[in-house]
């Protein structure tokens, strides 16, 4: 297995902004400066976690005139993301109280 690849992948996940950047973007394409209004984050911040995003393969852009708008991948991330909402919903154990 590639050990460093699933790191990356779970870390692009386990980081706050990036996992709130994603929950926007499950819902609708959007530019950098509507994220950072939307999460209240300096634009900066968004820019710098929608760039690991994208290079982990998580977010793909595309131009949209001037702007550049964001997306998931749908084909292979929002299943992804489906699933493990569905295997956190049907788990026994509240992970809140997990100790890892």
């Amino acid at each position: 297995m590639r050990l460093t690849s699933y790191k990356l992948f779970f870390k692009a996940l386990s980081n706050k902004t990036r996992f709130e950047i994603i929950q926007l973007l499950r819902k609708e394409l959007l530019d950098v400066t509507s994220i950072s209004k939307r999460l209240r984050f300096e634009q900066s911040r968004v820019s710098h976690n929608l760039k690991c995003l994208e290079s982990c393969g998580f977010v793909v852009s595309r131009r949209d005139g001037k702007s550049k708008v964001y997306y998931l991948d749908n084909q292979h991330i929002i299943p992804i993301l489906n699933e493990i909402d569905n295997t956190l919903n049907n788990t026994k154990k509240d992970l809140k109280d997990a100790e890892c």
